[in-house]
């Protein structure tokens, strides 16, 4: 164990922050001879709002007793807790891409002001595991991510039925197809425990992706929450973690540029959330990494297998692909595609954790010698109307060589798009065009997750094309183009396309054009109101639109004061 005087938590005696530390642990029980353990916050991004998290309490006190059976000394620490189903209720859901940074913030004036040694964070639903990350990026001491698990789906009349149901369910409801009764019914019987959605979305995407960036256990994700795999996991984080203290191993030492891109690699490999770009970027932000994330994606896209299609990308489940090995397989399978000496929170390097690791049953998780795809299930698209970039997940689409040519009708907000799918006024050969509604253009970035699923339950979703600057689902299926760069608040074209336009996207060069005269666009670009939304806001939103970063580095909340051209100082 680390010489314990070397703990930077371990004031010297007779200071104030010694005194008045001890007056109030002395107060709280605990013993003096505990005083000089480790001290490691358990961080619970918890809420009694979201089913999510309904297990994670029971979790964080089993870390403390764990944590003081390995030598140390645990405090539960709490931060903002974020669902994307309930939090998404209020503003749009403009609350839920800045709750991101909140969890980044909250952890760092708690773990940062009571200077402790290290953290175990319980990672569940969208927001927590990049939050996670990113806090651990930032404060460099060592981390160790727990994950959390994902919830069981239910049954309904002899079928299999789970929250992707619902989303997609209601759409059906919109276009006369479905009763609210029915819908009801599914929601009724959807969940069965706790835990995040049972599909390929963002969480388990997340999930994923930290086993992958080497900052879980071997074998971590997906798994079922509460399960005897998850606790056993969690039980062996602990042991990690004090082995991190011991040997000085901190999370960039973990958190490099060759293992954001096996991280990457990953993603392209299973055709992950498209969300897992702007926090992959985010986390390599946070750990003072200066990557281009979609160039590198870009590059990845068109050279990475795609190795499976789990739901909503296809048939599999995201049990069967925990069954079949789940992240540590899929890298297992890749291992000629990542750098496999990058280290590890086990000490060692990825190399030692994948020697005879491989897909358990290739009809769930393929083989690199028999893919689903010689492409990738997530690529970037460039254009003129998304000269930064955007981001397609084609693992969920039926053709990835498809080409579509349409008119663009132009919405601001979803309740809009919503209102035309119910009226018949969206017709296949549309593209929906959902624009300001990014980080700044919200201010906090606006949901248009629900169309892409209303859009399902229509039965319109092969049929029209869907293109915002706003945020998806991991659930979201069909030709769906996200994150579209730069969002139409910082000037993108994106702001110019008006209803009729026509928009070209061919997924055979990877492009997405606006076909508009370049004198119509100087025109349109000379006419643009250009007041920030955020000015109009109050509040946290306020705040996070006058100060978020753009997409394309991954909307990092200070990152705008960080890049000030009044700023001469790089890294500030």
């Amino acid at each position: 164990m680390t010489n314990q005087t070397e703990l930077r938590s371990n004031f010297p005696e007779g200071t104030t922050r010694w005194a008045v530390r001890r007056a109030q642990w002395r107060a709280m029980g605990i013993a003096e001879e505990d005083f000089t353990r480790p001290k490691i916050a358990v961080v619970n991004s918890s809420s009694g709002l979201s089913v999510c998290y309904s297990h994670l309490d029971d979790i964080a006190k089993r870390m403390v007793e764990e944590v003081y059976q390995q030598g140390g000394l645990g405090f539960e620490i709490r931060t903002v807790a974020p669902s994307d189903f309930i939090t998404s209720a209020g503003r749009e859901a403009r609350y839920i891409m800045p709750s991101r940074d909140l969890i980044v913030n909250d952890i760092e004036a708690a773990v940062e002001g009571a200077v402790l040694d290290g953290m175990i964070l319980l990672s569940s639903c969208d927001k927590t595991t990049p939050g996670h990350l990113m806090a651990a990026a930032r404060l460099n001491i060592p981390s160790v991510i727990v994950i959390c698990g994902y919830q069981e789906a239910g049954c309904l009349q002899g079928e299999k039925v789970d929250i992707d149901d619902v989303y997609e369910k209601v759409g059906a409801v919109i276009v006369g197809k479905m009763t609210t009764a029915e819908l009801g019914e599914i929601a009724d019987a959807a969940i069965v425990g706790p835990g995040v959605c049972a599909g390929l979305g963002t969480a388990n995407s997340m999930h994923m992706v930290a086993e992958a960036l080497g900052m879980t256990v071997a074998g971590a994700a997906p798994v079922r929450a509460n399960s005897e795999k998850m606790l056993t996991n969690a039980t062996q984080s602990v042991i990690s973690l004090m082995g991190l203290i011991e040997k000085g191993i901190k999370p960039r030492d973990v958190i490099t540029s060759s293992s954001i891109k096996n991280a990457l690699t990953l993603a392209v490999a299973v055709g992950t959330s498209v969300n897992v770009i702007r926090h992959i970027t985010a986390i390599s932000i946070e750990a003072g990494l200066e990557i281009d994330v979609i160039g590198l994606l870009e590059d990845l896209g068109t050279k990475i297998p795609l190795l499976a299609q789990i739901r909503p990308n296809g048939e599999a489940t995201v049990p069967q692909l925990e069954a079949a090995g789940g992240a540590h397989a899929a890298l297992g399978e890749l291992r000629d595609y990542l750098d496999t000496e990058v280290m590890t929170i086990s000490g060692n390097s990825l190399l030692d954790r994948l020697e005879n690791v491989g897909t358990k049953d290739s009809l769930v998780l393929a083989k690199v010698s028999s893919p689903r795809s010689v492409s990738g299930g997530l690529r970037v698209l460039r254009g003129s109307l998304a000269p930064d970039g955007a981001i397609l997940k084609s693992a969920a689409l039926k053709d990835p060589n498809r080409k579509f040519l349409g008119q663009a009708k132009v919405f601001s907000d979803e309740a809009s798009a919503l209102a035309s799918v119910k009226s018949g006024s969206i017709q296949p050969g549309d593209v929906l065009v959902l624009r300001g509604m990014g980080p700044r253009g919200g201010p906090g970035t606006v949901f248009a997750a629900g169309l892409v699923a209303a859009l399902v339950g229509a039965d319109l979703s092969d049929h029209v094309a869907v293109v915002t600057d706003g945020e998806l689902s991991g659930l979201n299926s069909g030709l769906t183009i996200g994150q579209v760069m730069p969002e139409a608040a910082d000037g993108g074209p994106l702001a110019i396309v008006f209803d009729e336009d026509q928009i070209s996207i061919d997924l055979t060069t990877n492009r997405i054009d606006l076909l508009v005269s370049p004198e119509d666009v100087a025109d349109r670009l000379r006419k643009l109101d250009r007041t920030p939304a955020w000015e109009s806001a109050t509040g946290l939103l306020r705040l996070y639109g006058a100060n978020v970063g753009p997409l394309n580095r991954g909307a990092v909340l200070g990152d705008a004061l960080r890049k000030s051209p009044n700023n001469h100082q790089k890294g500030n």
